[in-house]
Formats: structure tokens, C-alpha cells, sequence
């Protein structure tokens, strides 16, 4: 009995094919598609069937000119083709609603040769990669933006006027800003093994060494004024403070430490002291003058003592705040600084020129330093303006290379301009003490 066999419906087959599939003559006409390729398509086989690709799926005209490129391509080569990543709107037909789907594809034309090697048909396979590409889209997106907060994060620990460093939670440094190289002369690999015990003052070493332990154990902040050797050779007074930064278990996660150079400071309250001891040896005026010096002295070496660095960043050429610290805030107590305008928050300092100093260094770049520059602030709600010093900078930072807005950062000096003040008076009265005494 002879074998009997089912023909082959292989136009059936081709249309059931799990894929999408397009399958043209040489010049482009359409001869026949996979039924997921009208699915995707939007369009009836029986309307694409027998006319142009190009007629049957419109495109804009650099789609069709890479697609003809790829067509040319095959005809020439006889060799399969990838295009570039192709974005091929499709039109909804009214039926289904109408309007355009964005969409984008990875299309490969493979020839199909007959039995004497010439070109017979092309086929083309197209994946739809649209949900790829935006996912890549939304990664590069979310990248970039990335970048940028680390970029936009170290240049303003990098600009800072102050020493910045991190350790490790277990205490390991392993960041130095730009300032501590400039202050050590050593590079950061060798901040990162630096002998702190052979660079502090002998004096101050156990109380360093002491209270940096004491934090580690207990997790609290660590404050601590000591004398540092400078990459010349000179000690140097530093106020430093270190916090830990926790995690939302409370684990330690870094501890982030700033340190401002407090010498001329330090050094100015020992000149008062010296001063006010030498008046001890003089009159009964000379004396009362030194009680009263000294008591400043205890007022100021207090205040010195805790320096608080303040810090205040705007944003925009209209000046905003977009960050201030607690020194700074502290400064207006009963004022909402962060969202509003320098303007609109303290206006007082208007007249006094300082909008137009905040102008000119954000439109030219250039840093604008103060020292004990007087700035007349209403800080009590009283509506009354009060005389306070500071010791400041303005410096302009930059986002993709435009001028973002401003960087502030301020030491308040009025009680150190007070005391040279009041310096200069105890030398006064002493000269004169002295000069009463030579006449006597």
C-alpha cells in the first residue's frame, strides 16, 4: 500500500509562523506577512499585500532612506543586514480608534537566493524593542541625573573654605577634601595613612586621640579644638567636629567631619590675656580695667570655642535659598529662609549693596571675599537693626558649565572686632597708666 501525504499548506505555515515576518520582492513590493506581523503593523494583510513598503507603511523620510540603505544594501551584498535602532511610528486605522503609537525596531533583511544565486526575495524580520528603549532611556536618565548630584556634591565640598573629611564606620578615613591637601602639603593616598599622633601637638595628642575613641564607642559627635602641623612646619589651632551619619536601622553607616583654622583667633585671645595681665601691675584703674578684659576674655574664648561655620546656599540669579545650615538659620531665628529670595527674606540688606555683590559674582564668577565687613540685621523680630560683623565669601557654582547659583560661607566676627576694640583701649589705658606713673 502506498504512503499517502498531506500537502503542505505553506502559505498557512508561513502566516502561523511564531514571529514577526515581511516578506518582499527585490524592488520592495510586499508578497505576503506573519500574522504577528499585522498585529504589530496595525494593517490589514489584504491592504498591504502587492503595494510598496513604503506606500503600505508611510514613514518619516529619514526612516524610509535608512530603510531603502538596508534594501540596497541586501540587493547588493546578497548578505543579511541589521539596521540601527529604527523608531517607526504606527498609525491606528479608525477602527481602532486612530491617533499614533511611538514606537522604535531592530530590523534585519535577510536575502533569499534561488536555485541560481540570484535574489529572489528579501525578508524582513522586525522586533519591536520599544519598552527596551525606554527602559534604557529612563536608566541613562536616571544615571545622568546621578552623575550630576555626585558632581554638583563634590564641587561644593571641594569649594568649601573648611577642612571636610569621612571615615569609614569603623573610623577609617577615606575621603580628604581639596583644603586639607592644601594644609597637610600631602596627597590623599597619604591622608588616608597619615600618623595623626606624629602631626598633633604634643599638648594635645591625649585629648585628641582620647575623645576620637570615646565617640567610636559611645556613636556621639565629636568636637575637639588642638594644634596641627601645617605643611610648613607650623601648628596651627583647628576647631574640628565629627558626626556619625546613621542608616534607617540605626547602624553607623560614615562619619562625616569638618574643621575650621581658628589660630588668628586663638591668638588674639591670648594677646588680650597677656595684655590684661600686665595691667594687673597697675593702679587700682589698671586693675578694674583688667577685670573687665578678662571678662570679655571668658566671653569670647567661649564663643570662639564653639565657631560654628555658616553655611547658605542660593540658587538662580534671583538668589534663593535652597539650603541653609542651623549657624545660619540661627542668625534669623523668627525668618523663613529656604524657598524665598534673599530679597524677600532679608531685605534689610538691600540698601547696604549686597543684592548687587550677589549679582556681580554670580554673572562674572568671580569670588568675592569680606572680612569683618559690617552688616546691619534686624535678628529679633524688634524691627530695630543691629551692627554685626562678618568674616565671608561668595562663590559662584556652576551646572552644566552655566552659572547654578551661589555658595556662602560666613564666620560671625562682631565679637572679635569688639574685643580688638577693646584691645585697643586696654593699650591706650596703659600707655597712659605708664605715662602717669614715669611723671610721678
Amino acid at each position: 500500500m502506498a504512503d499517502t501525504f498531506t500537502p503542505v499548506d505553506y502559505r498557512a505555515l508561513f502566516h502561523a509562523l511564531p514571529g514577526s515576518y515581511l516578506l518582499l520582492a527585490p524592488d520592495g513590493t510586499i508578497i505576503d506577512n506573519s500574522d504577528q506581523h499585522v498585529a504589530a503593523s496595525l494593517l490589514p494583510r489584504a491592504k498591504a499585500v502587492g503595494r510598496d513598503i513604503f506606500e503600505a507603511y508611510p514613514s518619516a523620510p529619514d526612516s524610509q532612506r535608512d530603510l531603502a540603505a538596508s534594501h540596497e544594501q541586501v540587493r547588493r551584498t546578497l548578505r543579511p543586514d541589521t539596521m540601527p535602532l529604527l523608531r517607526y511610528d504606527l498609525e491606528r486605522p479608525a477602527e481602532l480608534g486612530g491617533g499614533t503609537e511611538e514606537r522604535y525596531w531592530q530590523i534585519t533583511h535577510f536575502p533569499l537566493l534561488d536555485e541560481q544565486g540570484q535574489l529572489q526575495y528579501i525578508l524582513q524580520i522586525p522586533q519591536d524593542v520599544t519598552e527596551a528603549h525606554r527602559a534604557s532611556q529612563v536608566a541613562t536618565a536616571t544615571q545622568q541625573a546621578l552623575d550630576e548630584s555626585q558632581q554638583r556634591t563634590s564641587f561644593i565640598l571641594e569649594s568649601l573654605p573648611v577642612l571636610v573629611w569621612t571615615n569609614r564606620p569603623d573610623g577609617t578615613p577615606d575621603y580628604f577634601n581639596t583644603r586639607w591637601l592644601e594644609f597637610t602639603g600631602k596627597s590623599r593616598e597619604e591622608m588616608k595613612n597619615i600618623d595623626w599622633a606624629e602631626v598633633t601637638h604634643p599638648d594635645d595628642r591625649p585629648g585628641l586621640l582620647d575623645g576620637w575613641a570615646k565617640a567610636q564607642a559611645t556613636g556621639e559627635p565629636f568636637q575637639y579644638e588642638y594644634r596641627l602641623r601645617r605643611h610648613d612646619g607650623q601648628f596651627r589651632w583647628l576647631l574640628i567636629r565629627n558626626v556619625p551619619r546613621r542608616d534607617a536601622q540605626g547602624r553607623i553607616s560614615m562619619w562625616v567631619g569638618a574643621g575650621n583654622d581658628i589660630h588668628e583667633q586663638r591668638l588674639m585671645v591670648q594677646e588680650l590675656l597677656d595684655a590684661n595681665e600686665q595691667q594687673a601691675l597697675l593702679a587700682d584703674q589698671a586693675v578694674q580695667s583688667y577685670r573687665q578684659a578678662e571678662s570679655q576674655r571668658e566671653t569670647f574664648q567661649a564663643l570662639f570655642a564653639q565657631a560654628p561655620a555658616m553655611i547658605a546656599i542660593t540658587r538662580g540669579p534671583e538668589h534663593r535659598y535652597e539650603f541653609v545650615n542651623p549657624a545660619y538659620q540661627q542668625l534669623f531665628p523668627h525668618r523663613q529662609l529656604v524657598g524665598r529670595t534673599v530679597l524677600e527674606a532679608v531685605p534689610e540688606v538691600e540698601p547696604q549693596g549686597f543684592i548687587q555683590i550677589l549679582d556681580q559674582v554670580y554673572q562674572t564668577g568671580e569670588t568675592f571675599r569680606g572680612d569683618e565687613l559690617k552688616v546691619q540685621l534686624e535678628r529679633d523680630a524688634s524691627g530695630a537693626l543691629h551692627d554685626t560683623y562678618f568674616n565671608f565669601i561668595y562663590q559662584q557654582y556652576r551646572e552644566n558649565n552655566q552659572p547654578a547659583g551661589l555658595l556662602a560661607f560666613a564666620f560671625e566676627v562682631t565679637d572679635l572686632v569688639l574685643a580688638r576694640r577693646a584691645l585697643e583701649k586696654v593699650r591706650n589705658d596703659a600707655a597712659q597708666a605708664l605715662g602717669d606713673a614715669s611723671a610721678g
